[in-house]
């Protein structure tokens, strides 16, 4: 642990995670893939910042103001005194719409990006000093830890609908590893983006301005700059769609023309119309989300939507069930 300013860094990013390996693996695999997780450097956490300001795309400004609007509610739910953990903390906005009515005793951001991450803790150290803030850079999407020095309950909070990220047998083991952090006091305040008409999923990741395109192509830029990639300008292009029969939104990195992307002399051939897919995220509904918390260990304690039920806020609490 060391200090920064007065936030206390933890670094528990594993020295087997490794960029370039995946970047090969997943361009070697049938078909092609590279995890999300690769979206969030410094300039990919910018992006993604900028998407949720965008019109199009009602996650964000949804589950704001379920939180504004229910904070003390939620608040009283949760109940005093607890470290609040959030996964994914990026710039911890929503995490601050929680603090007045909440008042935890800590805070724990844990999130990939350690410049980003260090940015935005380092700047809610400075609005909160009554708080004590932690940044915990990790890839959580693998093994969930933090430090356990606390003896106060836990509460996970991961907003912005991140879950959908993963496949759903996936989902079940990360949220069984929540189950063990919060403990059995503890609880999981999580964000679920909801099924809808299609043409609204549509839009919110393609949104008019192109910043999500520009995201899921500051992945190639990503890989030339700290891979040596090369690859032609132009050569990819930014695919969205919702998939209906399994319930996702998936995005791509299309080919626009018959071209190589080499890396290490690796070639790497793409025809016209051949992709890498960069990201899943799946849509629930209530029903099928509450299995899927059951399945891992949680009873839905507290669900909270909007009037047009896009987007859902939901409180789990580790089950007593034998």
């Amino acid at each position: 642990m060391t200090e920064q300013s007065a936030v206390k860094f933890h670094n528990l990013y594993p020295q087997g995670n490794d960029f370039h390996a995946d970047v090969i693996k997943g361009l070697s695999e049938r078909p092609r893939q590279i995890p999300p997780k690769y979206f969030y450097d410094k300039r990919g956490s910018e992006l993604f910042d900028l998407i949720c300001q965008q019109p199009e795309y009602y996650p964000t400004r949804t589950e704001t103001s379920l939180l504004q609007y229910y904070a003390g509610e939620i608040a009283q739910h949760i109940g005093p005194d607890c470290i609040m953990v959030e996964l994914g903390s990026g710039a911890s906005e929503k995490a601050r719409l929680l603090f007045d009515s909440l008042k935890p005793t800590g805070y724990m951001g844990v999130d990939i990006s350690e410049e980003f991450l260090l940015e935005a803790t380092s700047q809610l150290a400075r609005d909160y000093p009554w708080l004590e803030v932690h940044a915990i850079c990790a890839d959580f999407s693998t093994t969930l830890k933090i430090p356990d020095h606390y003896e106060q309950r836990h509460v996970a909070f991961y907003p912005g609908s991140s879950i959908g990220n993963f496949e759903p047998d996936q989902a079940v083991i990360f949220m069984e590893q929540v189950a063990e952090v919060v403990g059995r006091d503890g609880k999981f305040l999580i964000g679920v983006d909801l099924k809808k008409d299609e043409a609204v999923l549509n839009a919110a990741y393609n949104d008019a301005a192109g910043i999500t395109a520009e995201f899921n192509l500051n992945l190639l830029e990503r890989m030339k700059h700290e891979l040596g990639a090369e690859f032609e300008p132009g050569a990819f292009a930014h695919q969205a769609f919702y998939n209906e029969s399994d319930g996702r939104i998936e995005m791509h990195l299309v080919s626009t023309k018959n071209t190589r992307l080499v890396i290490d002399k690796k070639s790497f051939v793409f025809h016209l119309g051949d992709s890498i897919h960069t990201e899943n995220s799946y849509k629930y509904s209530l029903d099928e989300f509450r299995d899927l918390a059951e399945r891992a260990g949680f009873d839905v304690e507290q669900v909270w939507t909007d009037r047009k039920q896009y987007f859902s806020l939901q409180l789990l609490s580790v089950s007593n069930r034998p």
